[in-house]
């Protein structure tokens, strides 16, 4: 039995993930819609034998730097335009050989009939590298772009979720793996006895014919999903084969680690069947001196309404800017509670650390609300080590804090010292993300319904 090795995966927008990253002398946000600037971005990850390339993905504008309490935004974001990423990894997946690729859709403003159809398009051209990232949406500025009076609240969202993946994987299963036949002589391209109709009726979808694409070459491309709330964590365990999350202590990852996996037995699912990979960002250098350097030049480049603006985005639009931003931070009135997990993260986070309103911004610059390691590469192993290795994660969703630099620092340093410690691959495994990723590929569930019949009968 092969060793377990820790998996990776580089969430890398073009404008870096700190918030002030593309302010970094050597970023170039110039190049932010460059396609040959993204595909530098995922040649360097591919050396670094990641196993995907990661993209978050909205509906709307996203304001988040420099917006707070309904103010007009003024120019500070660097998330407002984008990739739709489904069209961009196509494009990249031409020019590279191994790396995976996992885009965001949401299941409440698409439908499933087009986002089978385009997933499974992608691991086609991409030979079988591509993952889904489902998300519920919890931008309510989107409902606007879609002719909407109200975002639907979450129970609804996730209700939705739930049948919107049962319906796009019977989508994907329209065809068996063998049914285009192409056969001259008999002037059969398919077998018409391997199509299968979902004839689908339910609760917030009736989706009647079979997908116009052949099966995906990995059977379904990789099932992505990110939520922490328990709705979000039943999903995943039902669904999901890697799960992004964010935790700053060992002990809060080890909980969700053991929580999820936990939950698996009862949708049939074996611990191995899900990765989980939560959040990092890395500041490294030869000498410790050097990497602490490295973030506080990074942090000394925030604009103090970013700071606000990204506070009040990750915090349910709680409106900071009243207040001194080098007093403490300040207690909350039931009106600006929300009870989300990522608020009362931040909020947990200033009191642990007694953190000013500065303070506290300048600690999730860097990645949101996810863990933030600064050190040698030793050091910095290290902990990731102990994380594998104590049931807190198996392998780590990588944000660079800039780009290409961040990128480079840590395939040049993190990874040879992942590989001297037997930890992570020298070379790919397999040719598709799932095979990399260690996943199964799951049987088409029409052949395996007529197995059963045939074996009862």
């Amino acid at each position: 039995m092969s060793k377990r090795q820790i998996k990776l995966g580089a969430f890398i927008p073009t404008t870096s993930q700190h918030a002030a990253g593309w302010r970094h002398e050597a970023s170039r946000p110039q190049d932010h819609l460059s396609i040959d600037y993204a595909i530098e971005l995922a040649k360097i990850a591919e050396k670094g034998l990641f196993d995907a390339y990661f993209l978050a993905d909205g509906l709307s504008v996203n304001w988040s730097h420099g917006s707070t309490n309904g103010k007009k935004p003024i120019g500070y974001s660097d998330k407002v335009a984008s990739f739709e990423p489904v069209t961009l990894f196509a494009a990249i997946s031409a020019v590279t050989q191994h790396i995976g690729f996992i885009a965001t859709a949401s299941t409440t403003y698409e439908e499933p009939y087009l986002l089978a159809r385009k997933f499974a398009s992608l691991d086609h051209i991409s030979k079988g590298r591509a993952g889904w990232n489902v998300v519920t949406t919890t931008s309510a500025d989107t409902a606007r772009n879609f002719g909407l009076v109200a975002h639907p609240d979450a129970k609804v969202r996730y209700e939705r979720a739930h049948e919107f993946i049962e319906v796009t994987q019977k989508l994907w299963d329209s065809w068996e793996d063998d049914a285009f036949e192409h056969n001259k002589e008999t002037a059969h391209f398919y077998d018409a006895e391997k199509n299968h109709e979902p004839l689908h009726q339910g609760k917030y979808f009736s989706v009647q014919g079979a997908l116009n694409v052949p099966r995906p070459p990995q059977g379904y491309p990789v099932i992505v999903q990110a939520g922490q709330s328990e709705d979000g964590r039943e999903l995943a365990a039902q669904y999901a084969e890697v799960i992004f999350t964010a935790q700053q202590k060992l002990e809060d990852a080890q909980a969700f680690y053991r929580d999820v996996k936990g939950r698996l037995v009862k949708y049939g699912r074996h611990a191995d069947d899900v990765k989980i990979m939560p959040g990092v960002s890395v500041f490294v250098a030869k000498t410790g001196q050097e990497a602490q350097a490295k973030y506080e030049h990074l942090n000394s480049l925030i604009h103090p309404d970013v700071g606000l603006g990204l506070l009040a985005g990750l915090a349910g639009g709680i409106d900071l800017s009243p207040y001194d931003l080098d007093a403490p931070f300040p207690e909350l009135d039931d009106s600006q509670i929300n009870f989300s997990s990522r608020q009362q993260m931040m909020i947990d986070i200033a009191r642990e650390h007694q953190f000013s309103i500065r303070q506290l911004y300048e600690y999730i610059a860097s990645a949101r609300g996810h863990w933030t390691l600064i050190g040698t590469p030793e050091q910095i192993v290290d902990r990731l080590q102990h994380w594998f290795e104590n049931e807190a994660a198996d392998g780590f969703n990588v944000l660079p804090p800039t780009t290409p630099a961040g990128l480079d620092d840590f395939v040049e340093l993190i990874v040879p010292e992942l590989q001297r410690r037997g930890l992570f691959r020298t070379a790919y495994e397999g040719t598709t993300l799932r095979e990399n990723l260690g996943l199964k590929r799951p049987e088409n569930q029409y052949v395996l319904a007529k197995r059963h019949t045939a074996q009862a009968s």
